[in-house]
């Protein structure tokens, strides 16, 4: 079992929830049950994974939650250029947005690369 909370991309995914919850505050008030839920629950499932397959009992396990991360990191990065396209969110900051979702999923892949099954 590993403590998933001194993990640099768990740290970084989390900071990034946060941003997102901060973020989506100022959506449209009828995003609430599209946009805003979606995005919020994508961005929560990457360290929520990453925590989950900490605690479980071997490699394989953690691999596979790590898969589960990557896909809400990529679903969570499409939700940056679909906010971007609706206009919520400026260019500049949709840059920020994707670079940090970027670099959240090489590090999610570098992760799984390096546990031995």
């Amino acid at each position: 079992m590993r403590n998933f909370q001194q993990l640099a991309i768990w740290q970084k995914s989390h900071n990034l929830t946060l941003k997102i919850y901060t973020l989506t505050r100022s959506f449209p008030k009828d995003e609430i049950f599209g946009l805003i839920s979606q995005m919020r629950r994508s961005s929560s499932s990457i360290p929520t994974n990453i925590a989950e397959g900490c605690g479980r009992n071997s490699n394989t396990e953690l691999k596979r939650f790590l898969v589960i991360a990557a896909g809400s990191a990529s679903e969570l990065q499409y939700q940056f250029q679909l906010s971007k396209d609706l206009q919520y969110i400026t260019q500049p900051l949709f840059q920020q947005l994707d670079n940090e979702i970027s670099s959240i999923r090489k590090m999610i892949y570098r992760f799984h690369a390096k546990i031995e099954s």
